[in-house]
């Protein structure tokens, strides 16, 4: 029996990692998967060594290291002990890339899948990948051509959130596709929810059908929820209280928490938002956002979701504050979000650190609002934005390439 080994780091790439299990699994029922991610791994038959550690941020990660340190330790001795014929590094670099030699002094074969940000900060990791791996897939089109550069067997393979959202789109419902739509299986295309969809969605959700949403996400990192929760919910007041909006139009609000969000940790900003008639959803992301009329977003793949689902947007973050300032120092980026950087302009507004205030983001709803042209616009840069993905399937691709690495290997 082939054994493959995959590695995930944070909720993004154990969900990736989820979605190629099932892959793999379709393709090859008579396979053994061990790996490092968490409930949505595991629920896709992978046998798990140990759980995902959201570390990120230096002083995030210096209060992780011994957590860390034990993680590898247990990754490095399943190397030794199952020696599986592909290894799957997901994102992760620190610690993947420190994996990787264990590997190849193993000789073990090894797929890099969701390429480090070579392209915004230490851009001389594209030498030490390409001295270690045997091939790599990646998210984004200007990706390939990075590695191609310095040697590297790579493949952009699309997007695997395009293949969340298209199941989510198509599950149980004929109400999905609109004229020249794809069908569930036939790649992202320009699948959108139409309006019943929009309606039955929101009844499920407890929300009502005929009042536009005003969607929160507030990321799925522990420094992420802990900062960004409480402006959040500020923003939540400021709107409601602010006469231009309620003279126009009578938001309802939600905020959708990652799968993997231990909600007893941020029990008292929970609290807060449901007493501002907040709902608070987990594991129903996409849902939310396909049937959202706005969203506040942390930066990070939600950005993306909230691209393909054409949502107007406003991207906010927070760091330490000596986080930030190093981060300024060593990383070399126009921006920050995933649209802005596929579109290479400003297509939405970015407020950082102190910026990512009530007072600025409700303005920038207000705009959004109340400025057709812009709204307009952001749309437009969206769908440019979103046209390298269609009719790519990430996970069924990626599967494929991990097969073809096992029969080279035997």
């Amino acid at each position: 029996m082939a054994t493959v080994m995959i590695v995930s780091g944070e909720s993004s790439g154990e969900l990736y990692g989820s979605l190629l299990a099932k892959a793999l699994k379709t393709q090859w029922t008579d396979l053994n998967i061990i790996g490092i991610g968490g409930e949505r791994m595991s629920a896709q038959g992978v046998t798990l060594i140990s759980r995902t550690t959201d570390a990120f941020g230096i002083l995030e990660a210096v209060s992780a290291y011994r957590t860390v340190r034990a993680t590898f330790k247990k990754a490095a001795d399943a190397l030794r002990k199952f020696m599986p014929d592909v290894l799957v590094l997901i994102d992760y670099p620190d610690f993947n890339l420190r994996l990787a030699r264990v590997a190849k002094e193993l000789r073990i074969k090894i797929l890099y899948y969701v390429s480090p940000q070579v392209w915004a900060w230490r851009k001389g990791r594209v030498k030490k990948i390409a001295d270690i791996v045997d091939r790599m897939a990646v998210l984004f089109p200007f990706e390939e051509e990075i590695y191609k550069k310095a040697g590297v067997d790579c493949e952009f393979v699309g997007h695997p959130i395009s293949e969340e959202i298209e199941a989510v789109l198509t599950e149980k419902t004929d109400e999905t596709s609109l004229p020249g739509s794809p069908s569930a299986g036939e790649g992202m295309g320009w699948l959108t929810p139409t309006t019943n969809l929009r309606a039955n969605f929101k009844v499920a959700l407890g929300l009502y059908p005929d009042k536009p949403l005003l969607s929160l996400l507030p990321g799925s990192r522990p420094h992420e929820l802990k900062r960004l929760l409480p402006v959040m919910t500020a923003v939540v007041r400021r709107f409601k209280s602010d006469p231009e909006i309620h003279s126009r139009e009578n938001y309802q609000f939600c905020v959708p928490l990652a799968q993997n969000t231990d909600k007893g940790k941020y029990q008292s900003c929970i609290e807060e938002l449901r007493q501002e008639g907040v709902l608070i959803t987990q594991g129903e992301t996409v849902k939310i956002l396909a049937v959202s009329d706005m969203a506040v977003v942390c930066s990070g793949t939600a950005t993306l979701q909230t691209v393909f689902l054409e949502v107007p947007m406003v991207v906010v973050y927070k760091l330490s504050l000596l986080s930030y300032l190093i981060g300024k120092l060593i990383i070399n980026v126009d921006y920050i979000s995933l649209v802005n950087i596929l579109s290479g302009r400003e297509t939405v507004r970015e407020l950082l650190q102190d910026e990512a205030n009530p007072e600025t983001v409700t303005s920038e709803l207000k705009k959004i609002m109340f400025d057709a042209k812009y709204k307009e616009e952001m749309l437009h840069y969206y769908r440019l934005s979103k046209e390298p993905f269609i009719d790519k399937h990430a996970s069924k691709r990626v599967a494929e390439i991990i097969m073809e690495m096992i029969r080279e290997r035997n």
